[in-house]
């Protein structure tokens, strides 16, 4: 996988690497098809945020135990 379908895709590229990354887009069948896979990520990550910030039910995660 290209790392710049994934950053692309969570909108982290700055404005050059964008429009390069989208003509490139525009003939590589590969990031196509990598791009469809990871288009729903950002609302996925997003729901997962939402999930975990409403639920009370959990205790909070401690990275020490």
């Amino acid at each position: 996988m290209h790392e710049e379908v994934a950053a692309y895709v969570l909108g982290v590229l700055d404005e050059d690497d964008h429009e390069a990354f989208e003509r490139h887009l525009e003939t590589c069948e590969r990031c196509q098809a990598e791009l469809r896979e990871l288009a729903e990520l950002p609302d996925q990550l997003d729901e997962l945020r939402n999930a975990s910030s409403t639920s009370d039910d959990d205790p909070p995660m401690s990275m020490s135990r």
